[in-house]
């Protein structure tokens, strides 16, 4: 099954069936957890709750959030700093990452000259690197939890 922004986690739908057991109690009617299961799966268009516990993952998984200090290399250069945006893109495999650098990052192959910068945008796995490389291979960004 592919995944998209959307698709919900086994763990989402347990919470929505609480959810649903405890407003059905405050309005004074009994259901069971299972039922509340079923009825939570049909919700979202599986038959059942085993069908839609056997499709979905259990949580799903986000190695990187806005406000998280971070370590890495951008262009081979080492650096410090905050996430100051995070996005998950739809293929729920790579996210969309801006990082402001504690301190600015030269980006030049040379010192004959300076370009500093003091953030940058980019595409990551979820591993923290960058689909994109240099020419000799490296990925342009490889990001770490600090």
């Amino acid at each position: 099954m592919s995944f998209s922004l959307d698709t919900p986690s086994a763990q989402t739908l347990k919470s929505e069936a609480r959810a649903l057991r405890d407003d059905r109690a405050k309005a004074g009617e009994t259901l069971s957890q299972g039922a509340a299961l079923e009825a939570v799966a049909r919700a979202h268009g599986f038959r059942d709750w085993n069908t839609a516990r056997a499709s979905l993952p259990e949580r799903v998984a986000v190695p990187f959030q806005l406000g998280m200090r971070v370590t890495g290399k951008y262009l081979s250069r080492p650096f410090r700093g905050l996430l100051i945006a995070v996005s998950v893109m739809s293929d729920m495999q790579h996210y969309q990452i801006t990082v402001k650098f504690d301190d600015p990052v030269n980006v030049t192959p040379t010192f004959m000259f300076s370009a500093f910068r003091q953030r940058v945008t980019a595409t990551i796995d979820i591993h923290g690197n960058s689909p994109a490389r240099t020419g000799n291979g490296i990925p342009q960004l490889q990001l770490r939890a600090d």
